[in-house]
């Protein structure tokens, strides 16, 4: 189906970038509008650089800058929800996903981007996940959007089969790797390319994140 507006729900600033950049890329390319619903700042982030440019004080601004740099490489709209990071999975899942829910009653998406339950790796991933999907389940059946859930787990196809959507994203590699890098005081420590000039970070880019995967979730 063509999409109308997209949704995307996850807890971390980058999250986005390194999980869906290059379908929110595409979606755009196509004219759609894409809104990002970020849960929290990532605060508790391990990684401060390297050379270190940060700590625990400045990390929540340097990480927010970060966070609006890359919507505005990827061309979409941001909404900061304000919960603090390495807690959402104490967070009563239902009150999360009525105040995820409060969003999607006004933007009205086609389409819902979030993580896989239980195959997301971090606590934080699964419960925004979880909650996400319980956000739409709270939407009339015959207006629900479609949702599109990212499993990181290794293993998932085990249980899962293979994903039903999958996108090779040469055509929007290069957003998505401006998007990542928007993300500095994250991308080098997760990528593995700390001390590594910019070809060595796209060549490592490209190895690990040219295909973006998602399974359609069925209520």
């Amino acid at each position: 189906m063509a999409h109308k507006h997209v949704v995307v729900i996850f807890p971390h600033p980058d999250d986005e970038a390194f999980g869906a950049a290059g379908t929110i890329a595409r979606f755009r390319a196509q004219g759609v509008p894409v809104t990002y619903l970020c849960g929290t700042l990532g605060e508790m982030g391990r990684n401060m650089g390297n050379p270190t440019f940060a700590n625990r004080e400045t990390l929540p601004q340097i990480r927010q800058e970060e966070l609006v740099k890359a919507c505005q490489v990827l061309d979409i709209n941001l909404e900061q929800l304000g919960y603090r990071d390495k807690t959402l999975e104490f967070e009563p899942k239902r009150d999360v996903a009525k105040h995820l829910y409060s969003f999607l009653e006004k933007i009205k998406p086609t389409l819902v981007i979030s993580y896989y339950p239980g195959y997301a790796v971090h606590p934080d991933h699964d419960a925004f996940g979880a909650a996400a999907i319980a956000a739409v389940e709270l939407i009339e059946p015959s207006q629900r959007p479609e949702v599109w859930a990212l499993a990181i787990k290794k293993d998932k196809e085990k249980d899962l089969g293979e994903p039903q959507i999958y996108y090779k994203i040469t055509d929007t590699f290069e957003k998505k790797y401006q998007a990542i890098v928007a993300h500095k005081s994250q991308a080098a420590g997760i990528l593995g390319g700390i001390n590594q000039g910019p070809d060595q970070l796209d060549a490592i880019v490209k190895n690990k994140l040219s295909t973006e995967t998602f399974y359609r979730w069925e209520f």
